[in-house]
């Protein structure tokens, strides 16, 4: 059996930059509170918080003088005044690829375009960014899901960061056939664009493809299913130890890819476990 690792996979820029922010912090705080998991990797919200790292899931659950970090997706404007009003210290770990989709919602609404977003309402990024539109906002995770009201208005289109190129390209060319006026900032990120591509390469020369991320990842989901949809056996795993033996019989050549959540050590520990098999 021979192991292929897609180029490039595993931490993006993003989520490198705001866990090296993270992990400066601990070293000289003894508690650091983060509005909900610093990155969607179970394994590794394990081992930061052993340093120190608490989990909260809103500004107001922040003690008063503490050490707050902000993750990569960002938060609403409301949620960062909290925080600089009661915190000694606040760690920002925006992505600059979420503050760039950020800065684009807020200028789409103060020209008076209908905000409508590609992506997942409940994913946190998505809801930060919902924050800096002043006007009306629709998130849409499909062109199938265009509401009827937006009909006949001038739409602004931009995307989470993380979504699939080709499920904003299908619903930017929907709204050719709604809108009279439309315009469109592209925010998915470079490091998205590579990994998907990567994956998406990667799939067409192996027997079997392994994604390996959280499970609450959305772009490692993103993965899989470019992945699945090339026609590949997939597999997605958290860790090497749901490694299933049997999907592994008969498969001469494995492909492996990881989530922009997914750390280094994760990723070794897959490969040393296959190895092993």
């Amino acid at each position: 059996m021979k192991i292929h690792i897609a180029d490039p996979t595993g931490l993006c820029f993003g989520v490198r930059r705001a866990i090296s922010k993270l992990e400066g912090e601990l070293l000289r705080s003894q508690a650091v509170f983060s509005l909900g998991s610093p990155i969607h990797n179970p394994q590794e919200t394990e081992r930061l918080s052993k340093m120190g790292l608490i989990v909260v899931e809103s500004a107001e659950e922040v003690p008063p003088g503490s050490v707050a970090f902000i993750r990569a997706h960002g938060v609403t404007p409301f949620q960062a005044e909290i925080l600089r009003k009661k915190c000694s210290k606040i760690v920002d770990g925006t992505c600059p690829f979420v503050k760039t989709a950020q800065k684009r919602a807020k200028d789409l609404s103060s020209e008076g375009y209908f905000v409508v977003i590609s992506g997942d309402r409940h994913h946190p990024e998505v809801r930060g960014i919902m924050g800096y539109v002043e006007g009306e906002v629709a998130v849409i995770s499909s062109d199938e899901d265009i509401p009827g009201n937006l009909k006949g208005r001038k739409c602004g289109i931009l995307s989470q960061t993380t979504q699939k190129v080709g499920s904003f390209v299908a619903l930017v060319s929907s709204f050719v056939k709604v809108s009279p006026e439309i315009k469109v900032y592209n925010t998915i990120c470079k490091a998205t664009l590579a990994r998907q591509d990567s994956v998406c390469k990667l799939a067409s020369k192996v027997d079997g493809m392994i994604i390996l991320g959280g499970r609450n990842s959305a772009n490692t989901k993103k993965l899989a299913e470019i992945s699945m949809d090339v026609g590949v056996s997939t597999l997605w795993v958290e860790h090497a130890g749901e490694i299933d033996r049997g999907w592994l019989q008969n498969k001469e050549d494995i492909g492996i890819a990881a989530g922009g959540s997914t750390p280094e050590w994760l990723i070794k520990e897959l490969i040393q476990k296959l190895n092993m098999m």
